[in-house]
């Protein structure tokens, strides 16, 4: 059985999210989905979601592509590996190449975990909403 994991905040839950959720589990028989607390967001992107936690776990629980929703409450993958052992961790395309996503692939790789980069969905995400709702796009 292949395990899959991926993670997001899924603020203003959008079809760049569908998309990535449904990618994720063609390629996977089981799917765990980290949702990031408010607290996490607050202190990696300096903002509050729109929507709360609770509310975030619940839309995304309701998607039938999804089997296990779980807290993320910070970017340690490695422990999320030991908790939910899965074989492959799902990213947006757009972390290829950085300098954390490299050295995630290196110390995946003598677990057997593959990275999956799925390709980004242009023209949306929950900052261009914020945006829009501001006035601003």
């Amino acid at each position: 059985m292949v395990i899959g994991y991926t993670t997001g905040v899924y603020d203003m839950f959008h079809i760049g999210h569908l998309n990535i959720l449904r990618r994720a589990k063609e390629q996977c028989d089981y799917l765990v989905v980290g949702v990031s607390t408010d607290e996490l967001v607050q202190k990696v992107k300096n903002k509050t979601p729109v929507i709360p936690f609770a509310d975030r776990c619940e839309i995304v629980g309701a998607i039938k592509y999804v089997d296990k929703v779980v807290p993320q409450f910070d970017k340690n993958k490695m422990a999320a590996w030991e908790k939910y052992h899965f074989n492959k961790m799902f990213v947006g395309s757009d972390w290829k190449g950085t300098e954390a996503w490299n050295r995630f692939e290196e110390e995946f790789k003598p677990l057997g975990v593959e990275i999956v980069y799925l390709d980004h969905t242009d023209g949306i995400s929950s900052t261009i909403l914020r945006e829009i709702i501001n006035g601003k796009g």
